[in-house]
């Protein structure tokens, strides 16, 4: 990689950000198709999200993304935003041009991702754990796909708010609706470490189950899936999927998988 003063400056915004791998391959899309670009973390820190995100337009920055816990707040700062955006009311893709541009890849991202378990989604019944910008995505994706969506989450009103948004139905605890799912979908961060407090009894899971955890690496949850012999999936695709769609709005070109996955291929995730 050669920088120069015509290098095109892109990146992620998040805290923490620093375990992102989405430089890892978004890098090596610049390098497959030789753009003079390069695509790095920045790490800001709440408070200073607002001054951050203006100051990266000021800047020249061409693109980011945001992860959390931005995404809602990065939707209320874009001049203007894509139709999912509006619904979802969360960016986790920026634009910067004359004006900020906001889109949302999550959601295509998760629904590729989730074909690779599950081919026929519509009329599906799914259990998405969660109620924040992530699982906002997911259930907006959901209900393109016709499917009958359950939302558990510890801070009840945040369901009942995104339930009411969705014609989603809310549980109180997640045991109420497992024998009925066809699907389970994490959306939270419980799981990042092992020491976590499972969100249910990860033993009542059958095999008949797909499980979907949207963290990027072998959690309890898919763990457990796995040995009970359910189809399960980390997050891994999703990432590489919305992040294709982030460089395809930037660049205007397709970006191959095989390239973004193979970038991939020396990071262990377990």
């Amino acid at each position: 990689m050669n920088l120069s003063g015509k290098t095109e400056v892109y990146g992620i915004v998040g805290y923490p950000v620093k375990h992102s791998l989405s430089p890892v391959f978004q890098n090596a899309l610049f390098e497959h198709f030789s753009l003079d670009a390069v695509y790095v973390p920045f790490e800001v820190k709440p408070d200073s999200f607002k001054e951050a995100f203006l100051g990266l337009k000021a800047l020249g920055v061409k693109g980011v993304n945001i992860t959390v816990p931005f995404k809602e707040r990065a939707f209320e700062l874009c001049d203007l935003s894509d139709e999912p955006s509006k619904v979802i009311r969360a960016v986790n893709t920026v634009k910067f041009t004359d004006r900020i541009e906001g889109y949302n890849t999550d959601w295509i991202g998760f629904l590729r991702a989730l074909r690779e378990l599950e081919k026929e989604l519509e009329g599906k019944k799914v259990l998405v754990l969660g109620a924040g910008g992530t699982a906002k995505a997911v259930v907006y994706a959901l209900s393109q796909e016709e499917c009958y969506t359950y939302i558990f989450n510890r801070t009840y009103e945040r369901a009942i708010e995104l339930a009411r948004n969705f014609s989603a139905q809310v549980v109180k605890k997640p045991e109420d609706v497992l024998d009925d799912v066809d699907i389970i979908i994490n959306t939270t961060s419980v799981g990042l470490s092992d020491d976590d407090p499972p969100l249910f009894d990860y033993q009542m899971l059958k095999n008949h189950h797909i499980v979907f955890d949207v963290i990027y690496r072998s959690t309890p949850l898919v763990k457990t899936a796995l040995k009970k012999g359910a189809k399960a999936q980390n997050g891994l695709s999703m990432l590489i999927y919305q992040g294709m769609e982030s460089f395809r709005i930037w660049t205007g070109l397709e970006a191959p998988v095989s390239v973004a996955k193979d970038s991939l291929s020396d990071y262990v995730l377990s």
